[in-house]
């Protein structure tokens, strides 16, 4: 798979953005400190009103989790990204993202005129206002994914936090299977045990890659996978 770099940014701790990945291109996140999480969501840019959908993409590839070979459906059953790489090999993905009263909870409230960018931001509020940028609102949160977390249940189903995740130059490489809005938040687990504010930067790189062939990893990992790049596939004929 042949890939040149189209742009370089950063998102730093605690901070939010948004863009747009043109379908054939890939996604590069780094985590520069390791043990971090970005919390994720994917629209169809062309359709907004079809979005990631975390039921279907656990539901279709039978697993609790995403690592390397994974995709992210849409609630179409269609396929928004594939994780092509990831040296992380757990992503979690049932977490949700913290709140306003989450983050109050464990870290105190610090806000912008006490602090200025030091202020303690939480997710939702983050997802939130980027979101108000393209038009939509609350009514479009979905369910996140948490990229570089691993979050494990017991047989009761009581759900663990698992530090150290994720090592400092730790990536995860997500290939655009159609133009997909992007939104991101650096934003510690909303489970993360630590008694201190102190979400990690992230490293972004956008790359230029071919479409997924007839021998693709995430295409062949079961065959429920093979329908939904199929589906994807007929709205680009």
């Amino acid at each position: 798979m042949s890939v040149k770099v189209l742009w370089e940014d950063s998102i730093p701790g605690g901070s939010h953005g948004s863009f747009i990945m043109k379908r054939d291109t890939i996604l590069k996140v780094t985590d520069i400190v390791g043990n971090g999480n970005l919390v994720a969501l994917f629209y169809n840019m062309d359709n907004k009103l079809e979005r990631y959908n975390m039921a279907d993409t656990l539901k279709a590839q039978h697993t609790f989790f995403l690592s390397k070979g994974n995709v992210c459906y849409s609630d179409m059953g269609r396929i928004l990204c594939s994780i092509v790489d990831s040296s992380c090999t757990w992503h979690d993905t049932i977490s949700g993202m913290s709140n306003t009263e989450t983050i109050t909870t464990k870290y105190g409230a610090l806000n912008y005129q006490e602090a200025r960018n030091d202020m303690h931001r939480n997710a939702q509020d983050s997802v939130l206002i980027e979101l108000s940028k393209w038009g939509l609102d609350r009514r479009d949160l979905v369910a996140n994914v948490n990229f570089f977390s691993k979050v494990t249940a017991n047989a009761q189903g009581v759900l663990s936090f698992v530090s150290d995740n994720s090592k400092p130059g730790d990536f995860v490489e997500l290939r655009f299977e159609m133009n997909v809005l992007v939104v991101l938040a650096s934003s510690q687990h909303v489970l993360d045990p630590s008694p201190r504010y102190s979400p990690n930067p992230f490293a972004l790189t956008s790359l230029k890659c071919s479409s997924a062939g007839p021998y693709d990893l995430c295409r062949n990992l079961c065959p429920e996978n093979g329908r939904g790049f199929y589906n994807t596939e007929l709205i680009f004929r």
